[in-house]
């Protein structure tokens, strides 16, 4: 490196040129590209087709919404893997017309006709992960045709066209898919439908190979012609049906035609000046905003993005916060979640002085007022200036396996992220949503909106929300940047599922973390351990209001592409 780079780099926080940005204190290099510019709308999503698609939608004159729509169908086809009309969404948008911030939850509720004591009866101490009893009703078609309904601008035959398109005449698949499609057969290929669906000629596709699947194309089909009854009270409500008595199932045609998203309202804290957004539970957006309340009354930028000291303190407050998950979070309608304690100022200063200068091996939730998912996010803004933070997924992959023949998707398994404790927060029963990992996030400046963003990856994901926003404002960096940084990752804390930490967990920094700050970290008494690919997907649209333009970034551990006209 140029001595007069460096010191340019060290002066100015971070610096990009080619391929390579340069971190504020050290000058050590990470791998980043610039970001994406543009003045009259952006996409940025997991799949480059999927934002061509959300780009095209946009030029055609739809809204910010109409696009998300387009990309998330998509990307049920092309990236199955993480998504697909067989889970559930969420969603903040905000709309420029009336300058506020509306939040979705479309997830599902758990089966009527199950209860804990089917559970106990089969001797069960967890939900399994794959099979007919982690399904609960996919919330992700309602989803899109709420946010239709309140910010659309097309019709729905128009948006889904492009996905139907893909779906009839194919799509070439990526490395990364094909990787992710094959390493799903050995843990669900065993079930009826996925084989049929998936493997026509008996074979996963292959990187580079087209892949088309008619059933999710007829599926599509119903959708744009009979709306959402068309899922939910229709053809396809039916053959689900059909398909879960076979399986031994619970989820029911009546659950089905029962279910309804809600809109709710966001909440957030204000980090240094920024007033950072994310979803109240089921979901764990406000994990997100707890770490990042707590790290508040630290200087980071002193500290250095690299250093043990940094690395330390926002470890220990990740464990303080979901302690607070595992405890409390959980479905509004069965439990009483204290939101607004919470994530407040005060009870951010009582748990942060519970953070010593070595690792803590447990740690207990606090009293305020009383992993492994596969997901995509994606962004969309509009000419209008509107902006949707979209985020769906069927957990698991591509979910629990069931997959009823000739529809082209898989159903979810969100249902095993419900604990079968009794007397939790997050315990089963009936009618129920369970805890939910995918979150969509927003930032807003004075009012007016500034970042819309997300990171995909179980319970990475609020860890990887706190990251971003330290990198954006403590330690400079610009959009992209502040996505490509190496990251932070914890595992091991307390569950909502019932799961209780109690040797510390483990401290996994991806590469471009100096060897003195892991030697110093283990000299804290963490326990450092290699991750691989587990450190999210991340994609975000910037609102640069003093220019009047829009910046995009998009995941470089991914497929993921950000595009703007």
């Amino acid at each position: 490196m140029q001595p007069n780079r460096l010191a340019l780099a060290m002066l100015l926080g971070t610096f990009s040129c080619s391929s390579y940005a340069f971190d504020r204190v050290t000058g050590a290099p990470f791998a980043s590209r610039s970001p994406v510019y543009a003045q009259h709308g952006m996409a940025a999503t997991s799949q480059p087709l999927a934002t061509q698609v959300a780009l095209d939608i946009l030029k055609a004159g739809g809204s910010a919404v109409d696009a998300a729509i387009a990309a998330n169908a998509t990307l049920g086809l092309v990236e199955p893997t993480g998504c697909g009309i067989g889970g559930d969404l969420f969603a903040i948008v905000w709309d420029a017309n009336t300058q506020q911030l509306h939040g979705l939850n479309a997830s599902g509720r758990s089966p009527k006709s199950l209860t804990l004591a089917d559970f106990e009866r089969l001797g069960l101490e967890y939900i399994p992960p794959y099979g007919p009893l982690p399904v609960s009703v996919p919330g992700a078609v309602d989803g899109w045709f709420e946010l239709h309904q309140k910010f659309g601008q097309l019709p729905m035959d128009k948006i889904l066209a492009p996905a139907i398109d893909y779906a009839e005449n194919g799509f070439v698949v990526s490395d990364l898919i094909a990787f992710y499609l094959d390493k799903s057969v050995a843990r669900i290929g065993q079930y009826p439908g996925f084989k049929e669906t998936f493997m026509a000629d008996g074979n996963m596709p292959k990187a580079g190979e087209v892949f088309r699947n008619p059933g999710l194309a007829y599926s599509y089909k119903l959708l744009a012609k009979e709306g959402r009854d068309g899922f939910y009270r229709g053809e396809i409500a039916q053959r689900i049906d059909k398909y879960m008595q076979e399986q031994g199932g619970y989820l029911s045609y009546h659950d089905l035609a029962a279910h309804r998203s809600e809109w709710i309202t966001p909440v957030s804290i204000n980090y240094r000046g920024i007033d950072v957004w994310e979803l109240p539970p089921p979901g764990q957006g406000i994990a997100a905003l707890q770490i990042l309340k707590m790290l508040e009354g630290y200087d980071l930028a002193a500290m250095g993005r690299t250093s043990a000291d940094y690395v330390h303190a926002f470890v220990e407050a990740k464990k303080l916060a979901f302690a607070d998950r595992a405890k409390f979070y959980a479905d509004p309608d069965f439990a009483d979640v204290p939101v607004t304690e919470l994530i407040s100022a005060n009870y951010a200063d009582k748990r942060r002085k519970l953070i010593g200068a070595t690792a803590a091996p447990a740690v207990a939730a606090g009293n305020p007022a009383l992993l492994h998912g596969d997901t995509i996010y994606l962004t969309t803004a509009d000419a209008a200036g509107n902006m949707v933070s979209l985020i769906q997924s069927n957990y698991r992959g591509m979910g629990s396996g069931m997959t009823p023949p000739g529809l082209g998707f898989v159903l979810q398994d969100r249902g095993q992220l419900f604990s079968l404790t009794p007397g939790q927060a997050n315990s089963y029963a009936p009618g129920k949503r369970p805890f939910h990992t995918i979150i969509p996030a927003f930032a807003t400046k004075n009012g007016k909106p500034w970042l819309s963003f997300g990171v995909m990856g179980g319970a990475t994901q609020p860890q990887a929300h706190a990251q971003i926003i330290i990198n954006l404002i403590d330690f400079g960096m610009n959009l992209q940047e502040a996505g490509d940084a190496p990251r932070i990752l914890h595992t091991g804390s307390s569950q909502p599922t019932g799961q209780v930490m109690n040797r510390g967990g483990v401290v996994s920094l991806e590469s471009g973390f100096p060897y003195q700050t892991k030697r110093d970290l283990m000299l804290k008494g963490h326990t450092l351990q290699e991750s691989l690919g587990a450190y999210g997907g991340y994609q975000a649209i910037e609102w640069d209001a003093a220019n009047q333009v829009y910046r995009g970034a998009s995941e470089s551990r991914k497929d993921g592409h950000a595009a703007g006209y």
